[in-house]
This record gives C-alpha cells, sequence and structure tokens, in this order.
C-alpha cells in the first residue's frame, strides 16, 4: 500500500505512527502542500478533495480523512478496544479532536512555523480555543496513563500528532504537566521520543 502525505503535516503523521507502531509495510510518497502538489491532476484523481493524507490500498481503492485511515489500518488490533463502550469512547476523542482541537492547535502552528506569522498577530479566539483543548486534556489526563482505558489507542496517536508540537503555534505547554507526560508516554510506545 501506499500513503501520500506531507511530513509536515500532523494529519500525516500520525497516519505514519499507526502504520508504523502496527508494522505495517508501506510506500511512503512525499506529496508538498506548500508546493501545490496537492492540487495536481494525478493526486485530485486520488483525493477529489485535494487534501492529505491518503491511503492508496494495493488494489487501487484510496481512503483519505487521517482518523479513517488509521481505524482502517489499526482495525482487529489492541489499537482499536474491543469493549463497545471504550471504541465509542475511543470514537468521542477521534471526532473532538477534529472539531475542537486540531483547528487551532494545528493551525496556529501552520500559521507560525510554515506561513511565518508572528505569535502577536494570531486569532485571540483560535489561542483561546487552543488553550480549552489543552485545559481539558490536562483534565482528562491527571489520573490515566492514556485517554481511552488503561492502554494506547488511535485517540492517543491521534491527538499526540499535533499536540507535541503545539509550542510551535506559540502555545505554552509548562502549565499542563499530566499533558506533557502523556506525550511522553505515547511518543516512547511510538519510538517517536
Amino acid at each position: 500500500m501506499r500513503i501520500y502525505g506531507d511530513r509536515i503535516s500532523g494529519n500525516c503523521n500520525k497516519v505514519a505512527f499507526t502504520a508504523d507502531h502496527l508494522g505495517l509495510a508501506y510506500d511512503w510518497i512525499d506529496i508538498d502542500i506548500m508546493k501545490g502538489q496537492s492540487r495536481t491532476d494525478s493526486f485530485l484523481s486520488l483525493s477529489p478533495a485535494g487534501q492529505v493524507p491518503v491511503l492508496e490500498l494495493d488494489d487501487g481503492r484510496t481512503l483519505a480523512q487521517s482518523n479513517a485511515i488509521m481505524l482502517y489500518l489499526a482495525d482487529g488490533s489492541a489499537l482499536v478496544p474491543a469493549d463497545p463502550y471504550l471504541r465509542a469512547k475511543m470514537w468521542e476523542w477521534l471526532f473532538w479532536e477534529q472539531y475542537s482541537h486540531e483547528p487551532y492547535i494545528a493551525v496556529l502552528r501552520f500559521h507560525m512555523a510554515y506561513l511565518g506569522r508572528p505569535q502577536a498577530e494570531l486569532d485571540p479566539d483560535r489561542v483561546a480555543r487552543g488553550y480549552a483543548a489543552l485545559d481539558l486534556m490536562e483534565q482528562t489526563l491527571d489520573q490515566p496513563d492514556y485517554l481511552v482505558g488503561d492502554d494506547l489507542t488511535v485517540a492517543d496517536i491521534a491527538l499526540v500528532a499535533y499536540t507535541r508540537l503545539a509550542h510551535e503555534g506559540g502555545f505554552e505547554l509548562k502549565k499542563y504537566p499530566a499533558v506533557r507526560g502523556w506525550i511522553g508516554r505515547v511518543e516512547r510506545r511510538l519510538g517517536i521520543a
């Protein structure tokens, strides 16, 4: 199989983290979004939305959206809880990540690290919402080692991809000891520390 992605994207990296953790063989195809490579006719034939990542299976079928790809790759593994309630809690975190975390933490990282915008020019509403996401994670991770149950799940991989780089978007993680501890645990489990 092939994974089309840009290594600057946490959404792409979380797919690679999942595949690597599961020991799955794949070819990585670099798509430089800053050079418009996700807007070419050949790429749009794989992903009509023009977004990375994209998984192309050996039979030519494709799948887009990072969390959908991760769930596909992890199906039947320990990364997806067998218990229906815990599995639903994992999905809850995945939906939350795309709606309440990624639009703030990841977008501000992109603005600062890749568009070169100074922190003083960041949208204050996005900053506040990013900190609200980190606050919720800190409260949740105050006791457990992982977001769902007592072991690593797809939810942890999805959320660590951008949380570990939040500082690149101007977010200060010093006041989040539980989040920092969780980042370290997940990075060690994934071999990305």
